[in-house]
């Protein structure tokens, strides 16, 4: 049976060492502010926003909510970004998605000043994380990932890492920072043909494509690491991965869900708003 990696438990101790970081800024003076901005009465978003307003209180890092309502014309949305763009007390800003239909989330997140975009979305922020030039922020869910990776001590470099999805925010950073483990990587999204026979030979499966229950044992290579990054309601109300139960019969190790890479991500986003204080004000 494979080994569970707590999320929760390596998610606070991320916490704790950002709590000791911004206690020692703030010491100097120096208090990070994170802004969340949320357009629209979306549940599940509220919900999002108020966890991590709660988890940022936490850690000492202040935090204030902008509330827009869901009829917000795009223009509106635009002039908030830049009123906190250009607010120097605010570190961070962070944009929930997903915004209404009516507005561009490409449009609000180019809006973001790559030095204040600790969800790391941008496309400046993306461009220098490709080519490693400059300072950037790397996306919470990746990062999380790899500091997932890295607890288990599996070797990486020279491994082979297979990502199934290709989104922006999950899929493609992901694959970069296994690339730059030198790890050897193939991204597989749903036109992949035979995607099981690319799978069985990963020593690291990452799934991020939201399906519930997609990957099953014939996509895992025994003793496998799988990271599960899916996060899926069914209709009797139960959340579960994209990764079968099945799985942890023949992987080594595997992200429960709930419990693995959702905490994580906010505890990267504590620790990007962090960096993006000092790099900003100290």
């Amino acid at each position: 049976m494979a080994i569970r990696i707590d999320g929760k438990r390596l998610a606070e101790i991320v916490r704790k060492e950002v709590a000791q970081e911004v206690e020692a800024l703030t010491a100097r003076g120096i208090v990070p502010h994170l802004a969340v901005l949320l357009v629209g009465d979306d549940p599940a978003s509220e919900v999002y926003v108020r966890q991590k307003a709660k988890a940022a209180q936490e850690v000492g890092i202040r935090s204030t909510v902008r509330h827009l309502p869901a009829e917000a014309s795009e223009d509106e949305v635009l002039a908030e970004v830049a009123a906190l763009a250009d607010d120097e007390d605010v570190d961070g800003i962070l944009v929930q998605l997903p915004l209404p239909r009516h507005i561009s989330e490409a449009r609000v997140l180019e809006a973001i000043p790559p030095e204040k975009d600790v969800d790391g979305f941008t496309p400046v922020n993306m461009g220098r994380m490709l080519t490693g030039v400059g300072e950037y922020f790397v996306p919470c869910t990746p990062q999380g990932v790899l500091r997932i990776l890295r607890e288990t001590g599996v070797p990486l470099r020279g491994k082979r890492a297979a990502v199934i999805g290709r989104s922006n925010i999950v899929g493609k950073p992901t694959a970069l920072l296994l690339l730059a483990e030198d790890m050897t990587v193939t991204v597989l999204h749903s036109r992949s043909e035979r995607p099981e026979e690319v799978t069985r030979e990963a020593d690291v499966l990452v799934v991020a494509v939201g399906r519930p229950h997609l990957v099953t044992r014939s996509y895992v290579k025994p003793g496998a690491v799988v990271v599960d990054v899916g996060i899926n309601r069914l209709e009797d109300g139960r959340l579960v991965g994209d990764v079968h139960p099945e799985v942890e019969e023949i992987a080594g190790w595997i992200t429960p869900v709930p419990g693995g890479v959702g905490p994580m991500t906010v505890a990267m986003l504590l620790a990007n708003t962090h960096l993006a204080a000092v790099r900003r004000r100290a």
